[in-house]
Formats: C-alpha cells, sequence, structure tokens
C-alpha cells in the first residue's frame, strides 16, 4: 500500500503542483495547443470541461487519491497529468490524462515527465500504472509504447464513443 504522494515530488526536473480553478486559462490553452488529440477524442475542451475534470474520480475513491497536477518550467505551464492512485485496486495508478504542452513536444520531455514520475510511484509502492488511448491516434499510441506500456485489451469509453486501448506498464522492470 503506498503512503499518499507529494505532487512536488513528481519531478526532479520541474516544479509540479495541484492545479486549482486559478489555472485554468493555463490549462486550456495547453489543451488547445494539441488540436490532434481532441480530432480523435473530441469536442475541443472549455473552461467547464476542465472544471468538472479537475473534481471527476470514481465514486468508489475518496478525494485523496487524486492527483490533479501541472508541470512548470520557470512558471509557465509545460504538462497536465490526472493521476487516481489504488484504482481500480491497490497498488495500481491510473493516469486518466496526460498532456505537454505542443511547444515542448518532440524533445522526449514528455518521456523524462513519465520516467520520473514512475520511479516516483515504484518508490511509493505502486506496482502498475494503467492507462487508455483512442485507437487509432497515432500519436497517442507511440508514445506509450516509446514508455514502455504494454497493450492489455481493447474497451469501450463510458464518456467518447470511441474504442479505447486499456494498456498497463509494471513497474518492478
Amino acid at each position: 500500500m503506498y503512503n499518499c504522494l507529494n505532487v512536488s515530488d513528481f519531478s526532479e526536473k520541474y516544479e509540479v503542483r495541484e492545479l486549482a480553478e486559478s489555472d485554468i486559462s493555463a490549462i486550456l490553452s495547453l489543451e488547445l495547443s494539441n488540436p490532434l488529440y481532441y480530432d480523435y477524442c473530441p469536442p475541443l475542451p472549455t473552461v467547464e470541461d476542465i472544471k468538472e475534470d479537475m473534481n471527476a474520480f470514481p465514486e468508489a475513491l475518496g478525494r485523496e487519491n487524486k492527483y490533479y497536477a501541472g508541470y512548470f518550467n520557470l512558471n509557465r505551464l509545460i504538462a497536465v497529468i490526472d493521476l487516481l492512485v489504488n484504482y481500480p485496486q491497490d497498488g495500481i495508478a491510473f493516469i486518466g490524462f496526460f498532456m505537454v504542452d505542443k511547444e515542448y513536444s518532440g524533445n522526449n520531455i514528455g518521456s523524462d515527465i513519465i520516467d520520473e514520475l514512475m520511479n516516483y510511484l515504484k518508490e511509493s509502492g505502486i506496482h502498475t500504472v494503467r492507462l487508455g488511448y483512442v485507437i487509432g491516434n497515432p500519436q497517442s499510441e507511440h508514445f506509450w509504447k516509446k514508455n514502455r506500456f504494454k497493450e492489455l485489451k481493447k474497451t469501450t469509453s463510458l464518456t467518447v464513443e470511441q474504442e479505447i486501448m486499456l494498456m498497463e506498464r509494471k513497474l518492478h522492470d
């Protein structure tokens, strides 16, 4: 079983903190910088969508198991992650959303962030990390495979009418 996570320890390279409503315009700008994502997972985000995402978590989980965090470089938001811990069961973390600002993509920054996070989660007692991506999105598929996530099974999203590929990465490797 993990201890409560400290988001500021997610990275040694970037400042990481929980995101708040005061960050919504920066989050929206970051998300809108990645139109390809929304080609596969429409519609484009709105302020209301972001507010909802910030506070959404499965009923079976407590709020303390959700981390909606931002990575900052020189006070600029460069990445957002929505992470659930002990979901769908103890010892498993689930990445509900991860996105790097388009201006920062292509330099391995996203992979560096994920590597640091995987190391931190492993040290915190998490043994597996799962996520899903919309089947057909080549950018997402490539990114997660590059970061050593393995395909588990196809499923259907409850929120979008798309097929989703569920993936996982064991942290004992």
